[in-house]
This record gives structure tokens, C-alpha cells and sequence, in this order.
């Protein structure tokens, strides 16, 4: 090898190298959080019974809600346009940003605190919990996604392994006082913990006060994200209220039974999510013609590893799947194919998104995914109507291909377009 070529293909290999250490933190990041949270969710089943358990689900819902909306206004744009740069231009949009966080944790979670009051009972109080720690909960959140955008997954990790160690004595402390109030304030004092050290790993002070700039600023993106995240997570909460309408409430244990044999899976596609975005932003800056090439390795990588997965599955025996998942376990198997199918249709998709994130193509984005959410609904409940939980399954897999065609499409629309504007004009004297 001459001493040109060497020149070139170092390079190379160092920037496949340290993809490979920032892709490595997301997975390990993303299993300390779903560790924390399975571990969360056993304790409050295990203390408290199934009614509270159900309130603990109510407020742990609502969460996710309160967290799409943050993550579309503050931390998305930021991973999309901050990805990559100078440290300078990091540090002053994660002050931005974190400040919107806590500013959105601040505003709903006030609303919150007021609407738990008024209600009384065991939600009230549950939810005027969650209200009072919203803030910690979703600043520890934004630091874990400024950690990716800037390439170090490593503080993100360290970030939620604080947050899983502050668990145990406040779980120990909840599990004795025996209320899901105690549960919701050990859960989001343990995250405020974490979101105090993100500051010490940062040294950087969110600016509530420049949330408005902010939000100003990536107005473009923001809103238009908002719109997607909480359009993902609230066709998934409809599928599941009209297949218990139509079927019965046996038939969301069932659903949820055949998602819970992918979970590992699901874990690693979650991980992945952490940094795709980020690397894409990467890969638009430094190759802009390779980025078609990454988003169909990502995601066709993904959907294969799906496919090998449910294959598995297919070969677990029955005792072994009675083992993990009891007198659930029969009704799930029969779901075990088109489950995988969806989540694959899924992982396919996401190779898109993630080139569209980063094209800043967020209103194609939009378009797929209010395109993506209709069809989860309408496939889950017309399959439902159709043929009761299998049928149901089968039309959300259907649905879910069907819309990774549509991301695909939008990619290739944006790609095109990027590239007639990266051409510089030619004038004629």
C-alpha cells in the first residue's frame, strides 16, 4: 500500500470506527433505560396490585405524551441541526433547548398538579405527583439526546445508570410508604438526580428564558415534529382502546404479550433510534451522496434483523414461551408473524425517517407519518372488525409496509431535490 492510499483509507476506518463506538453507547444507553423501566414497572405491580398498578399506568402514559411533545419542540430539531458541529454552536443550542424542556415540563406539569387536585381519589394524587416532577423527568431526558447529537453516548449512559442507582433506595422508600403517589415521586426524583448530573457533565445552564427564541427558531421543524411524535404514540393508544371495544380486553393482553417476545428487539431498535438521526445529520455534511446508501443499510439491516428474530421465536417451544409469558403465551404465538412482519415494515421505515430528519424534510416527514398513523388505525381496527386479533395484527403489518414504501418514496423525492440544490447555477455571459 502506498503512502497515498494509506492517507485516504485511514480516515475512512477511523470515522467507521468511532460510528461504531457512538452506534455501541446507544445500545448500552437504551438497555440501562429499559432495564431501569421493567424494573420500575415489577416493583409497582408487585406492591401495589392491579388497580394502582393501573393508576401507576395512567400517569406513566401520560408521561410518554408530555415526552413526544417535548422531544418534537426541544431535542429533535436540536439533533438534526446540532449533530456533528462546533462545540461553541452545541453548547449555546443545548442551553436553548434543555431551557424549552424545562419550560414544557414546567407548563404541563403545572397543569397537571391542578387537574390532580381537582380529581381526588388515587389518580389525583398520582397525577399531581407526576405534575411536580415533569420538569426533572424531561430535562434528564434532553440530556441524553445533547449527548448523542454531540457524539458523546458515553455521558448519556453514565447519565441513566445514575438515574437507575438513584432508583433503588427511592423504589425502597416508595415500596414502605405502599401509594402510587410514593411510587410516581420515587420514579421522578430518581430522573431529577440524573438531570442535576447532566448539568455537572455538561456545565452547561438551561435558558428557560430563551425557550421562546427557541421555539422561534425551529419553528420550521419543531411544531411540525410535534405533530408527528404525538400522532405516533396516539394511533398506537387508539388501536388499543378500539381492539378492546371490538374484541375485548383479552385480545390487548394478547397483542401486548406477542410485543413483550420482541421486546429485546424492540430494546435494540430504540437504542438505534438514539443516534441514527445523529449519524445521518453526519453523513449529509461530510457525503452527501452516500446518505441514501447509509438510510437503506440502516434500514433494510434493521428489518432482516427483525425477520431472524420472529424466525427464532417461531422455534421456541411451548413450555419455554409458558415460562416467560404464561396462559399468554398461546394467544400471543398465533401472533408471532404478523408482529414481526409490522415490526419489520417498522425498522424499514426508520432508515428513511432518519434521512428525512437529517434533509430537514420535516414537512414530507409530517406527511408519512400522519400517513403512517392512519393507516395503524385503520388497519388494526378493520382487521379487527374482520377477523378479531389476528385479523387485527395482520392489518397493522399490513399498514406498517405499505407506509415504509411511503417514507421510502419521500426519501427518494427529498434526495432528489437536495441534489439540484447542491449544484451550483451555471451563468451564461
Amino acid at each position: 500500500m502506498t503512502t497515498e492510499e494509506e492517507k485516504a483509507t485511514a480516515p475512512a476506518g477511523s470515522t467507521r470506527r468511532a460510528f461504531a463506538g457512538r452506534l455501541s453507547w446507544g445500545l448500552a444507553d437504551q438497555a440501562a433505560s429499559s432495564i431501569s423501566n421493567f424494573a420500575v414497572g415489577i416493583c409497582v405491580a408487585r406492591s401495589l396490585g392491579v388497580t394502582a398498578f393501573g393508576v401507576f399506568s395512567l400517569a406513566w402514559v401520560t408521561y410518554g405524551v408530555v415526552l413526544n411533545v417535548s422531544r418534537g419542540l426541544a431535542t429533535d430539531p436540536l439533533v438534526v441541526r446540532f449533530s456533528g458541529v462546533s462545540d461553541t454552536a452545541w453548547r449555546g443550542a443545548v442551553a436553548r433547548s434543555s431551557g424549552t424542556a424545562l419550560g414544557v415540563g414546567a407548563a404541563i406539569g403545572a397543569a397537571c398538579l391542578v387537574a390532580g387536585l381537582a380529581l381526588g381519589g388515587q389518580v389525583g394524587p398520582a397525577f399531581a405527583c407526576l405534575g411536580v416532577m415533569l420538569p426533572g423527568l424531561l430535562l434528564q431526558d434532553a440530556w441524553r439526546y445533547s449527548f448523542f447529537a454531540a457524539g458523546t453516548g458515553k455521558k448519556a449512559f453514565v447519565n441513566d445508570l445514575v438515574w437507575g442507582v438513584a432508583l433503588v433506595p427511592a423504589m425502597l422508600v416508595a415500596a414502605r410508604v405502599g401509594s402510587v403517589a410514593a411510587f410516581v415521586l420515587a420514579w421522578g426524583a430518581s430522573a431529577t438526580v440524573a438531570a442535576g448530573y447532566g448539568y455537572m457533565q455538561s456545565g452547561i445552564l438551561p435558558r428557560t428564558a430563551q425557550a421562546g427564541a427557541w421555539l422561534r427558531e425551529q419553528r420550521d421543524l419543531g411544531y411540525r415534529y410535534l405533530v408527528e411524535n404525538v400522532s405516533l404514540s396516539g394511533a398506537s393508544q387508539l388501536r388499543a382502546y378500539g381492539l378492546g371495544a371490538i374484541v375485548g380486553v383479552g385480545a390487548v393482553g394478547a397483542v401486548r404479550g406477542a410485543e413483550l417476545l420482541l421486546g429485546p428487539f424492540l430494546a435494540v431498535l430504540m437504542g438505534l433510534s438514539l443516534v441514527t438521526v445523529a449519524e445521518a445529520a453526519r453523513v449529509l455534511r461530510r457525503a452527501p451522496h452516500r446518505l441514501g446508501r447509509f438510510c437503506l443499510l440502516l434500514g433494510g439491516g434493521q428489518a432482516v434483523a427483525a425477520l431472524l428474530w420472529g424466525g427464532a421465536l417461531l422455534l421456541m417451544p411451548d413450555r419455554l414461551g409458558e415460562l416467560v409469558l404464561g396462559d399468554v403465551w398461546h394467544s400471543a404465538a398465533q401472533l408471532i408473524v404478523p408482529v414481526t412482519l409490522g415490526v419489520a415494515g417498522a425498522g424499514l421505515g426508520t432508515g428513511a425517517a432518519a434521512g428525512l430528519r437529517a434533509l430537514a424534510a420535516a414537512r414530507r416527514s409530517l406527511r408519512c407519518q400522519l400517513f403512517a398513523s392512519a393507516c395503524y388505525v385503520a388497519g388494526g381496527l378493520g382487521g379487527a372488525a374482520l377477523a378479531g386479533t389476528v385479523g387485527s395484527a395482520w392489518g397493522v403489518a399490513a399498514a406498517t409496509l405499505a407506509a415504509s414504501a411511503v417514507w421510502w418514496l419521500q426519501l427518494r423525492s427529498a434526495l432528489r431535490e437536495h441534489h439540484q440544490d447542491s449544484i451550483p447555477e451555471v451563468r451564461t455571459p
